[in-house]
């Protein structure tokens, strides 16, 4: 492929479909990505669609037919394979609605494998719609050319996640009180840069609901041996900022820092 091809593919409608990817298979789009290709993108029978599924790699397909409901997409080229992601993991006291929507896009913006959403005595869990939690995952994924989507689990209770959570997996505690070390030396003492033969550590970040976590209910966690207390500045954030700040000083230090800007239309 060439540098032409690239650029002129990477101009095409994206798409995730939940279904297998091979040569010369046909997958039928349902309603609203039917209407997304044919009314907003003007597309037509003939039109090239790039595609993926999370699982294998990313497809150059062409609209194969279709009517005002369905249309067929029929896979033309593999464009990209399919490479596994360990990704940071976040967890985080599930704020209102307009915050959580903006933790999930950003989150996956920023290479977000998992997202865990924890009940707290001042979260909002109760109100979680899974639903429409993966559809903002899967759009974010589409419009950051990611070839994976994120994962997001049902909600747990702090004191289940906290027992769940694998310990070779680094936690990364955001602590508003401000008595945890700086997160980029919490960072720097999982990536190892003097060897390179040693494989970095995989983590995750925990950040806690609107208002913090209540009195109590974090006792024991900084004994816990994955459990690191990291603080993120002097001033008090807001959990959608906490969380989009030490993503990016994490992926900067991890090696996923080369983050390309596109505006956006």
């Amino acid at each position: 492929m060439t540098n032409t091809d690239v650029i002129e593919n990477s101009s095409l409608p994206r798409l995730f479909v939940d279904a297998a990817l091979r040569l010369d298979a046909v997958v039928t789009l349902g309603p609203e990505q039917t209407h997304y290709l044919l009314r907003v993108m003007r597309c037509a029978v003939g039109s090239s669609v790039q595609v993926f599924n999370g699982r294998d790699g990313l497809w150059l397909a062409e609209i194969d037919g279709h009517d005002r409901r369905r249309a067929g997409l029929r896979m033309r080229q593999q464009l990209q394979r399919q490479m596994r992601v360990d990704g940071p993991w976040l967890a985080f006291g599930v704020p209102k609605r307009p915050a959580l929507e903006l933790i999930l896009q950003k989150g996956t913006e920023l290479g977000v494998t998992k997202f865990i959403p924890v009940a707290t005595q001042r979260s909002f869990s109760e109100r979680l719609n899974p639903e429409r939690m993966e559809r903002i995952a899967i759009e974010a994924a589409e419009q950051c050319e990611r070839l994976d989507v994120p994962e997001v689990t049902p909600s747990w209770r702090l004191a289940d996640f906290l027992k769940e959570w694998p310990a070779e997996r680094a936690l990364l505690w955001c602590d508003e009180s401000g008595l945890g070390i700086p997160i980029a030396d919490a960072l720097d003492s999982l990536f190892d840069e003097d060897d390179d033969t040693a494989p970095p550590r995989s983590w995750g970040l925990m950040i806690g609901p609107e208002g913090g976590f209540a009195l109590g209910e974090l006792d024991g966690i900084a004994e816990l041996p994955f459990v690191t207390r990291v603080a993120l500045g002097p001033r008090i954030l807001r959990a959608e900022t906490a969380a989009i700040a030490a993503l990016a000083i994490g992926q900067a230090i991890a090696g996923d820092g080369d983050i390309q800007v596109r505006g956006q239309g």
